[in-house]
């Protein structure tokens, strides 16, 4: 009897994968992938970088190009409810049998090959390139997990490498200044590859633009006044999609050459695409519940200026959760002036700040703002139940656990074709895993 004979068997193999903090590198990536007949060899991708709106770049990408008659991938990480929406073909989640087909071959691999077993991101990432190349795909939007320069998705060579923006995050890992993290996230860029950027920050834009020159790799920046030109409708809320919609919709014209889209197919694709817990709003009769897993200081800067497109001048409760090594002073000063008042609330994620901690740090402000610290996102929902507008943000990992708590599937339709592994409450198993090497540590 071949391993694994159930999905549940796959998804504990999966878990015991993870290893104790971030391991970066592309050898045991490139081991793997080479002892199943490199698939990626075989497969088109467009590679996505960048501090914050690498998800929704992706989001936008996959939307245009499906709806213009291609068979699309999405690879994204970390997963909100279930780990199938990591690997998508024409955003359908990998089924269990596929999920459990490919893990039982590839640990197969491992086996043989044997020394140090690969971290749970490189495995995904290869079973992945699996799942995509049986599938035929067209096309693979593909998005780096953390960095970029050994990132475990930097084993391919695309189309265009794509570098939403550059800003502090995960500096315990990627470097202390915006200099050095753009150095991690140039190192996507290939030879000859063309790349594209919507950075602001000059010191990275500066670095991006040099990396392409040195590799010979044409160049285009999106800066102010070319989103200003941008007129299409985007499908998601906020200011900063804008500048995301404009950077995908230059990068399918981009590639025009090589993937055929007609303008109507690019409209189309941007205002219907959809990106759960990005600036989602759940509307529960007159109740408004929005989710926004703003997870750093630019990606708060952004729900800052997109909030009165959603709520307009009212002063919603903030539901607030956050891991420790955040820059909590900063996002809290940000955030706790939109609230009317504020709940604190652990992450389902054992690097979370305490709720109590958190609430000390809104009081210590002085900004008058009421704050009550709450056992858990459960008892916080029920305690804003009766408020008109509720916010919940801080981490993706707290969206996942609003999503799954308020009933909502993180992938639209598609998901109901599809019962994944490694959900919540809904689907029976176990919660999400905690940080796990290579994804984006929310």
């Amino acid at each position: 009897m071949v391993w694994p004979v159930t999905t549940s068997e796959a998804v504990d193999y999966l878990r015991s994968l993870q290893p104790a903090g971030v391991v970066l590198g592309l050898d045991s990536t490139q081991r793997l992938a080479a002892a199943v007949g490199d698939p990626q060899t075989r497969l088109r991708f467009i590679h996505v970088a960048g501090t914050n709106g690498k998800g929704s770049v992706c989001a936008l990408l996959e939307s245009v190009y499906r709806n213009a008659g291609l068979k699309v991938g999405l690879y994204t990480s970390p997963h909100l409810v279930r780990f199938g929406e990591r690997i998508q073909v024409d955003r359908i989640p990998i089924s269990d049998s596929d999920l459990a087909r490919h893990v039982a071959t590839l640990k197969a691999v491992v086996d043989r090959l044997g020394g140090p077993a690969p971290t749970f991101f490189e495995f995904t990432t290869v079973l992945a390139l699996c799942h995509f190349a049986e599938s035929c795909v067209d096309l693979v939007v593909w998005e780096t997990g953390l960095g970029g320069r050994l990132d475990a998705t930097n084993i391919v060579t695309p189309l265009a490498s794509v570098i939403t923006n550059v800003s502090l995050d995960h500096m315990q890992v990627l470097g202390s200044t915006v200099a050095a993290i753009a150095a991690e996230k140039a190192g996507i860029i290939k030879p000859g590859v063309p790349v594209l950027t919507a950075a602001m920050d000059p010191d990275a834009e500066a670095i991006l633009r040099f990396k392409a020159r040195e590799l010979d790799s044409p160049y285009l920046h999106l800066g102010p006044s070319e989103v200003a030109a941008f007129r299409l409708d985007v499908g998601l809320l906020g200011p900063h999609q804008r500048v995301n919609g404009a950077l995908a919709a230059a990068t399918v014209r981009l590639l025009r050459v090589f993937l055929p889209v007609t303008d109507e197919a690019l409209r189309d694709g941007l205002a219907r695409a959809q990106w759960a817990g990005r600036m989602q709003v759940l509307q529960r009769g007159a109740r408004r519940i929005i989710l926004d897993g703003a997870h750093n200081r630019a990606g708060v800067e952004a729900l800052r200026e997109g909030l009165p497109e959603v709520c307009g001048s009212t002063r919603p409760t903030l539901i607030v959760g956050l891991l420790a090594e955040k820059e909590v002073g900063p996002m809290l000063g940000q955030l706790v002036p939109l609230a009317g008042r504020i709940l604190t609330v652990p992450v389902a994620n054992p690097r979370t700040l305490g709720s109590e901690e958190i609430r000390a740090a809104v009081v210590a402000m002085g900004l008058g703002r009421p704050a009550r610290a709450a056992s858990s996102l459960a008892d916080a929902l029920r305690w804003a139940a009766a408020d008109p507008v509720v916010l919940v943000t801080g981490s993706l990992y707290l969206i996942g656990e609003a999503l799954e708590l308020l009933g909502e599937s993180s992938i639209g339709d598609a998901e109901e074709r599809s019962l994944n592994a490694w959900g919540g409450a809904a689907s029976g198993s176990e919660p999400r895993p905690p940080a796990i090497s290579g994804s984006a540590p929310a």
